[in-house]
């Protein structure tokens, strides 16, 4: 969503994982995603990929996977957003103390992050996914998952899919995930990055590749920064309603008379 013009948010978006020659345009989630070129803005700590994310491209990602409308829904998600937050100040007011993770390693943690700012980086707009504090969120949820709902499914499937990622890249380039280049990094996501163009051998980690991701957005768009990018227009004060926009209801008449008959059929009472 990173138009100036709101407008873009509902505009049709079809997204091509062809290899370019820009660097922008290139990697699993950018190139999968179709996202524009933009200036790339420096990421502290967890190195961010120069695959660029639109903001508005998220929702085609959401739109594309019922499960992440769905989690969006869920209202544990913002639990775990604000216990995120909480953490963070509690960090600053004690000198900047470490997140005290509860599901990653330290390799672990490192390709966490890398993998969210591949799917979100730092633009001249906003910040990356890690500055946002994503990987602390994905964090908080997985082990929220696993202690309160007992749900070690989620868990599983995710530090399966970061060991995955891992024997690939040893696999092809004799090194970890972290440690290669992004356009190799590119190559192996580009892989899992749309379900339904998979390999069947790589089918288990598309299912990853599509909830990581979905935590990743949802980390994102629950934070601050996050707010503020959409951007977001509730909790404002309506001073004056106008009534349905004329162009609106014209699309509503349309479809009226084209047999839309709403949730009470013609000739029938409702009792």
């Amino acid at each position: 969503m990173r138009d100036k013009n709101q407008n873009d948010a509902g505009e049709q978006r079809e997204h091509s994982a062809e290899v370019s020659s820009n660097p922008r345009k290139t990697g699993a989630v950018s190139s999968a995603l179709g996202k524009e070129q933009r200036v790339p803005v420096p990421a502290p700590e967890c190195a961010s990929a120069p695959f660029a994310l639109s903001r508005r491209n998220i929702f085609q990602i959401i739109g594309s996977v019922p499960v992440a409308a769905a989690a969006l829904a869920e209202p544990r998600i913002a639990d775990a957003a604000e216990k995120t937050t909480k953490d963070k100040n509690d960090a600053k007011a004690g000198e900047k103390a470490a997140f005290e993770r509860k599901v990653f390693g330290e390799h672990q943690w490192k390709t966490v992050c890398v993998l969210c700012d591949l799917i979100i980086p730092a633009d001249e707009r906003s910040v990356s996914a890690t500055q946002a504090g994503v990987p602390e969120f994905i964090d908080d949820w997985l082990a929220f998952r696993t202690e309160q709902d007992g749900n070690q499914r989620l868990q599983a499937e995710i530090l399966g899919g970061l060991m995955w990622i891992d024997r690939e890249s040893n696999k092809l380039f004799s090194t970890d995930f972290v440690d290669i280049r992004p356009e190799q990094q590119k190559q192996i996501l580009d892989r899992i990055a749309w379900p339904a163009r998979v390999a069947k051998d790589d089918q288990p980690f598309a299912a990853f590749f599509t909830e990581f991701r979905n935590l990743t957005v949802q980390g994102f768009f629950s934070s601050k920064v996050g707010i503020r990018d959409l951007p977001y227009l509730g909790n404002t004060a309506v001073m004056e309603w106008k009534g349905c926009d004329p162009k609106v209801w014209a699309i509503i008449e349309q479809r009226l008379q084209n047999g839309y008959q709403g949730l009470v059929k013609p000739g029938k009472k409702s009792t």
